[in-house]
């Protein structure tokens, strides 16, 4: 579904104004009737992650390159007017040199139950309120991560706040990006009640406004990042879709010039049948039977999208107020002894380490790919297309992998999926709230060095 492109201009004083989104791991590998495609499609609107593929055997025409929150309102007014703001504290130069992604869960008795709950934060999406559809086990909460050279410090929504004040914010993305999204209006809203400003007819795009701050939080809804058009037969959805390799999707692209700060991601919807169009010619196709055309694994489409959506930004003319682009990394599914539709679980109740994690597994191939496509852009960028806007990387890959213990599972509550299990998004509160522990550091980081 396309949107205008003028849904999203600033509202903050005029309109105050379900389905959650689908991702997922592919699709069956050959549509036998209509019927098959009904119960697909139904799965497609409401489940958290469609079929898992194994990549198969395909070509690759990219050259890889090298790798690299209310109090109460008057408190708050008062507030502004009486305490000193806090300056961006500048990391310790330890933080510095210190790779946040390499690291491991460890005890903690604080955990992110202390961070809110599914009491104190109204504004859970009602499919990642785990405790709310019968969740019964905590350990899962009291867990921090710690980065082996440094210390990872809790999220501070104060802090947040207040170098994002008079911004904006954009996640960029699927279900998983809008779960990111969900969790950071969790966090900052036990510091300040946000406004709602902003929701389509299918609770996709959102904008939330935080008033003392005048920070507007806005979810731009990608599946692809690219232009992509689900095909339909007799008016029935089947899953199949065309995308277009260059592209770039224009519900997210036409709000850039409205950002400060954007924060990328995507991945799982790639899993699935595909016909690719570069310059609007047929170039191949992904899980398909078509003997005649060229086949590709995931990882070349996920390449291509990347490459494509971050040729756009930075050859964007009219972003000048752009300030930091965000890449955050794929973040994997856990389903076990199955799949989605043939019974795949989840139903650990604390996280692995890092030796039991199969680094073989595709999800570390998007990660990778991901990861070089951004490095890519940001070289081109200091190359000569452009000074000025930072690049960061809120790089969550590796934790998540060892995060099987994270999901809904069974308890996401969708009364037209029972018997199917939500190993792809992450409970609310739970490690997903980890993520904007790195986007704080990383916004630190970035402020710090324009201030040297």
């Amino acid at each position: 579904m396309k949107t205008s492109s003028t849904m999203f201009q600033d509202k903050h004083h005029h309109n105050h104004s379900k389905r959650w989104l689908t991702i997922g791991k592919g699709v069956p590998f050959v549509l036998t009737s209509l019927l098959m495609a009904s119960v697909f499609s139904l799965f497609f609107l409401y489940a958290p992650n469609p079929l898992t593929h194994t990549p198969q055997q395909g070509h690759d025409i990219f050259q890889i390159p090298s790798q690299k929150q209310q109090q109460q309102q008057q408190q708050h007014e008062h507030a502004t007017t009486t305490e000193v703001p806090v300056p961006p504290s500048k990391p310790h130069k330890e933080q510095k040199a210190c790779d946040l992604s390499k690291g491991h869960w460890v005890p903690d008795r604080e955990g992110s139950s202390s961070y809110y709950t599914n009491s104190s934060c109204s504004t859970i999406p009602d499919s990642k309120n785990c405790f709310k559809h019968g969740r019964e086990d905590r350990d899962f909460l009291n867990w921090k991560w710690k980065p082996e050279q440094c210390e990872l410090p809790r999220f501070e929504p104060k802090a947040f706040l207040h170098m994002v004040r008079g911004k904006t914010m954009a996640f960029i993305g699927d279900s998983v990006a809008r779960n990111h999204f969900d969790s950071l209006v969790c966090l900052l809203s036990q510091e300040e009640s946000p406004k709602e400003m902003y929701k389509d007819s299918e609770d996709r795009f959102r904008k939330w406004y935080f008033p003392i701050h005048e920070f507007t939080l806005t979810m731009l809804w990608s599946r692809f990042l690219i232009e992509g058009t689900e095909r339909m037969v007799n008016g029935t959805t089947t899953g199949v879709f065309d995308l277009h390799l260059d592209r770039v999707d224009a519900d997210w692209a036409t709000q850039l010039p409205t950002l400060h700060y954007a924060v990328i991601s995507g991945g799982h919807w790639f899993f699935r049948v595909m016909h690719l169009f570069q310059a609007q010619a047929l170039v191949g196709c992904v899980y398909c039977d078509h003997p005649d055309i060229t086949h590709y694994n995931p990882d070349f489409t996920i390449r291509a999208a990347f490459r494509t959506a971050f040729n756009h930004i930075n050859a964007c003319k009219h972003c000048t107020t752009m300030e930091t682009l965000v890449l955050r990394t794929f973040a994997p599914a856990h389903f076990e002894n199955g799949s989605w539709d043939t019974g795949g679980y989840c139903n650990r109740t604390g996280p692995v380490t890092e030796g039991e994690v199969d680094f073989d597994k595709f999800d570390w191939t998007v990660r990778n790919v991901q990861m070089e496509e951004f490095e890519r852009a940001k070289k081109e960028r200091g190359l000569g297309l452009g000074l000025g806007l930072g690049f960061e990387v809120v790089d969550v890959a590796r934790a998540m992998l060892m995060r099987p213990d994270g999901h809904p599972g069974e308890h996401w509550g969708n009364k037209w999926m029972k018997g199917y299990n939500d190993c792809t998004h992450w409970c609310m509160p739970g490690p997903v709230d980890m993520w904007s522990q790195f986007l704080l550091a990383v916004i630190k980081r970035r402020n710090s060095v324009q201030t040297i």
